[in-house]
């Protein structure tokens, strides 16, 4: 089955993480390895392959890769982000000064194996809880500098994303509530500052928080590190009232137990952290 197709970010956005990128690998004296090996007016042409099957993401990324070492370059995808391949799929075909090619490579690989692990584990995980009605969320623990990408890669997996940064929603963690003084207090603050347009959400670990937090009137209670049985018990609780999400090291082995227990979102850390690359290589072609 084939992910529906996340809008492409703005080139905009994606440019300053190319260059970045670029910008680290070529150091001080740029790509020595193909300078001493390459004649300079060599053309080639080589082919970005899936060596695994999944959910290719990162598709523009790549070409900038390209296009910031050499405007000449010919990119030609085969492919969209979030479309399922399968092992030995031409991605992309890309032409051009053989150097620049190779001095683009591992940029534009690091971005589209890094990215497509995320999507397609994301995939993974989604289709294994697709019988339940809870839908798959991702968190703020990114790499520094990435996270918009890692996070449109979740939503091409067919993820959703949980708050983009700190400035977007009102999370109250722990620490917020023991700083405050209390559940309600904290609640109060925030509900006081919030205005219409800032949505709530509280973290709770008991069923008694629980109870407190929903008789401020959240409309979403984030449930941290339950054990299924009181999750179960949570969502009971919350029915009419608020919705659910569950927090707390869920892996792709204990997702389905969360899920069984009725919650509308689970949000997985492990999406952006602890996905593998997806193996992805560049090969010539004569």
């Amino acid at each position: 089955m084939t992910v529906k197709q996340e809008p492409a970010l703005a080139e905009v956005l994606l440019k300053p993480l190319v260059e970045a990128a670029l910008t680290e690998d070529l150091g001080r004296r740029g790509d020595v390895t193909s300078q001493a090996t390459i004649p300079a007016d060599m053309h080639a042409q080589l082919q970005i392959k899936a060596r695994q099957a999944g959910v290719i993401c990162g598709m523009d990324l790549a070409r900038l890769s390209f296009a910031l070492i050499d405007g000449q370059t010919e990119f030609m995808a085969q492919v969209n982000d979030g479309e399922t391949v399968e092992a030995g799929a031409v991605l992309a075909i890309v032409r051009g000064n053989a150097r620049n090619l190779l001095t683009a490579e591992r940029t534009a690989l690091n971005f589209m194996t890094h990215l497509s692990g995320i999507a397609t584990d994301t995939k993974k995980i989604a289709d294994s809880v697709a019988e339940y009605p809870a839908q798959i969320t991702c968190t703020r623990k990114t790499i520094p500098g990435l996270r918009i990408v890692q996070k449109y890669a979740v939503r091409c997996g067919g993820g959703r994303n949980h708050r983009l940064g700190l400035d977007d929603a009102i999370l109250i963690k722990d620490n917020h509530i023991a700083i405050a003084g209390d559940i309600k207090t904290a609640i109060k603050q925030a509900q006081d500052f919030a205005g219409h347009l800032i949505p709530i959400e509280v973290e709770v670990d008991t069923l008694e928080q629980l109870e407190q937090a929903l008789d401020t009137g959240v409309s979403l209670v984030l449930l941290d590190n339950m054990a299924p049985e009181i999750l179960a018990q949570a969502v009971v609780m919350c029915k009419g009232r608020a919705k659910t999400e569950a927090s707390g090291g869920i892996t792709p082995e204990t997702v389905q137990a969360v899920a069984k227990t009725g919650v509308d979102f689970i949000a997985m850390g492990y999406l952006t952290h602890s996905t593998t690359a997806l193996d992805i290589g560049l090969d010539f072609s004569a």
